[in-house]
């Protein structure tokens, strides 16, 4: 089978070809030619913030806070702890999420972890009624009531009305009525 010769003149007719043809040269001589520079301009400056600070990777989602504030309300500390631990390494400046990680170590009991989140905590925002609330709240779990008295008064001074630090209160002094050592 001989296959016909085909040309572009054939297919698209004289016109089309001288058209092709100009346009082929066309590109081809802009291809040739110096690129000209793109200027792009730059997005603009955020400021950082507490859950995107200036000196971290930016992380679009809130994720490890949001599990870790669920998996505390479980029960499930462990985790928690895990996911709390996660976000203050994305966001050290997230007083929250500090926060939450020392409550979680005051329930799995280690209290030398907890300190040193309250003190992170306590270096960002200063003595707020919830540190002053959770660290007397850490003190009574480790039996420590003295100390536990005055975080809690000291809370209560800045907060008087707070219902939580009115009820770790009575909680407190409820707990000297309970103590019998032989």
């Amino acid at each position: 089978m001989n296959w016909p010769l085909l040309s572009w003149r054939s297919i698209f007719g004289p016109r089309s070809a001288l058209l092709l043809v100009a346009c082929v040269f066309a590109g081809l001589s802009a291809c040739s030619s110096a690129p000209e520079e793109v200027v792009v301009a730059p997005p603009p400056p955020q400021s950082a913030t507490i859950e995107d600070s200036g000196d971290v990777k930016y992380y679009p989602s809130d994720e490890p806070l949001r599990l870790a504030t669920e998996y505390f309300t479980r029960g499930q500390y462990g985790i928690a702890q895990r996911y709390y631990r996660d976000a203050v390494e994305k966001a050290p400046k997230d007083v929250t999420a500090w926060i939450g990680l020392a409550a979680s170590y005051d329930r799995l009991r280690r209290f030398d972890l907890a300190d040193q989140a309250y003190a992170q905590a306590i270096k960002l925002t200063g003595e707020t009624v919830q540190i002053l609330n959770n660290q007397g709240y850490s003190f009574m779990l480790r039996g420590d009531l003295t100390r536990a008295r005055v975080k809690f008064e000291k809370a209560y001074q800045l907060d008087p009305t707070n219902p939580t630090i009115i009820n770790n209160l009575e909680l407190l002094n409820s707990s000297h009525r309970f103590i019998h050592r032989p």
